[in-house]
């Protein structure tokens, strides 16, 4: 599946998910659900692995971890939190440059609209292998 395709799906899934469940549930919860929805779609999810940071010869395994990466080229961020913090979208860039990937979503779903929430990030600073 081509990358644009994934992004419209996993958008699609997690305005499902906000329809159905509404805001303010806790962040670990939309993050199961929205592995399990992708994985039922067919798709190769993995959640909660580390990003490593590599920087003249020096290695640190597990700097940071991601919440979700679908099909090894789409990374999305879940949060469930009020407002949107400028943080939380230079986590998701950060993520992005540290393992060569192109394209992230970042979803929070503690606003009011999926929509409000829901955030489309691209690196520009980076090459890309995938």
């Amino acid at each position: 599946m081509e990358l644009e395709d994934l992004a419209k799906l996993s958008v699609d899934r997690g305005f499902r998910l906000h329809r159905d469940l509404g805001p303010g549930l806790l962040e670990s919860v939309y993050e199961t659900l929205m592995f399990e929805s992708l994985r039922r779609d067919g798709l190769h999810v993995v959640r909660q692995q580390p990003v490593a940071v590599h920087y003249d010869g020096i290695l640190i395994e597990d700097g940071f971890r991601f919440d979700l990466l679908v099909e090894g080229k789409l990374l999305i961020e879940i949060k469930s939190t009020e407002r949107h913090a400028p943080v939380h979208a230079k986590q998701l860039l950060t993520y992005l440059r540290l393992m060569n990937l192109r394209l992230g979503l970042l979803m929070n779903f503690g606003l009011a609209t999926f929509k409000d929430g829901a955030r489309r990030l691209i690196d520009d600073y980076g090459r890309y292998s995938r």
